[in-house]
């Protein structure tokens, strides 16, 4: 499998990545209804990753793999990023969806998460890790985030984000809100988990593993009771996660 190139990030670029950021920021305040499947575009870019073989992740090529059924609905977070992309064409895919996912979580009150450019886009191929199955039982979870290179606490806390947004039945097979607001990132997710099954409310099988085990309940257990620790822990996995298999260059000491 062809290897991406290295991108430059000189002063140029990050000009473009502070404009695309500031026009990704200015789309989702207006439409928030956006921030959840581009948080979802981000995740599902970086979750083809297998740690052993340094293949897939974060590096643009989910544009290319719409036909995975995992994917379904991805689409419409592609084409909200375009108009960002042809404005700053110099920003790579896997940039742009990686800064996309970061902005989603800080306009709907998630915590600021770093984020460093230069992620290269892969040459046109479809990434085969596969992704988590929202119907999978705990070995599934353990085994899709293993295999990234994560580990529990980022199995659990990463879990958080299905605070935003809701289930469609042709994506996952279920239909129905994930939290309470669901455009509101904050740590509800692991407050209803604990409460078990609540009406009008979609808890997967995938979510509902994380109390099988006691090592995930109590990192469930500590997110339910404060936010600010779950706030933290999901900027550093959040970051572990969008830079899997990245290796970020240095900026020429001229730029």
């Amino acid at each position: 499998m062809a290897q991406a190139q290295l991108h430059i990030v000189d002063a140029e670029y990050l000009k473009q990545i502070e404009g695309a950021c500031k026009e990704i920021r200015n789309l989702l305040q207006n439409n928030k209804q956006f921030a959840p499947i581009v948080l979802r575009l981000a995740f599902h870019d970086a979750g083809t990753y297998d740690a052993k073989a340094k293949t897939g992740g974060p590096n643009g090529s989910i544009r290319n793999e719409l036909s995975n059924p995992a994917n379904n609905g991805i689409k419409t977070a592609i084409d909200f990023c375009e108009p960002v992309k042809a404005k700053y064409p110099k920003v790579t895919y896997a940039d742009l969806y990686q800064l996309a996912g970061v902005v989603a979580v800080e306009v709907t009150g998630g915590p600021i998460i770093p984020f460093v450019a230069g992620r290269p886009d892969a040459p046109d191929q479809q990434d085969s890790g596969a992704l988590p199955n929202p119907n999978g039982d705990l070995k599934h979870v353990r085994d899709i985030f293993y295999r990234m290179g994560l580990n529990d606490r980022d199995i659990v806390v990463l879990s958080g984000a299905h605070t935003l947004g809701r289930a469609h039945k042709d994506r996952s097979g279920f239909d129905g809100p994930l939290s309470k607001d669901p455009l509101k990132f904050d740590n509800s997710y692991f407050v209803e988990l604990r409460m078990g099954d609540t009406p009008g409310l979609v808890k997967f099988p995938t979510d509902k593993a994380l109390l099988e085990d006691p090592i995930l309940r109590r990192y469930v257990q500590i997110y339910a009771k404060d936010e600010k620790v779950f706030f933290a822990h999901y900027a550093q996995s959040h970051k572990k996660m969008s830079e899997l298999g990245f290796h970020p260059p240095r900026c020429p000491k001229n730029a």
